[in-house]
């Protein structure tokens, strides 16, 4: 069964996560949802950045994951019957179950999100070395090239 690429797309702008459901990638959907909520309450607890910058890159990922997915599923040729695809990545059940520790956390009173906010440049940093790693490994032909 072939599933419209068009209509993932529409559904992940709609609610990001819901054209991950559609394409039966369940904990996918689930780290996107979260990451979208969770970046609207913080910025509504008045820590606009970084959250209002992460937001549009959470909302394009997600349009763009659930287009590109359900593309990969047509080319399958098959639509998964199960609620986990054998080719959804654990790291996304991983995402998901760090988000939900977090949390917990922070309604526990054991950890503050709002005092974190001031590190957020951090993520930015490891984001930026990670990428110049690869980058150095490609270039080296230590990876192949995605």
């Amino acid at each position: 069964m072939q599933l419209p690429q068009q209509l993932a797309l529409l559904l992940s702008l709609l609610m990001p996560g819901l054209g991950q459901v559609y394409n039966g990638q369940i904990a996918k959907a689930l780290t996107f949802f979260v990451a979208f909520s969770g970046s609207i309450f913080l910025i509504t607890e008045d820590h606009p950045l970084p959250f209002a910058i992460f937001l549009p890159f959470i909302i394009f990922a997600n349009m763009i994951d659930a287009y590109r997915s359900a593309s990969l599923i047509n080319a399958r040729g098959i639509r998964p019957l199960t609620e986990e695809d054998e080719a959804e990545s654990p790291w996304w059940g991983g995402a998901l179950a760090a988000m939900g520790v977090v949390l917990l956390l922070n309604n526990l009173g054991w950890l503050r999100l709002g005092a974190l906010v001031r590190f957020w440049p951090l993520l930015l940093i490891a984001a930026g070395l990670l990428l110049l790693r690869r980058a150095i490994q490609r270039r080296d032909g230590n990876v192949p090239s995605v």
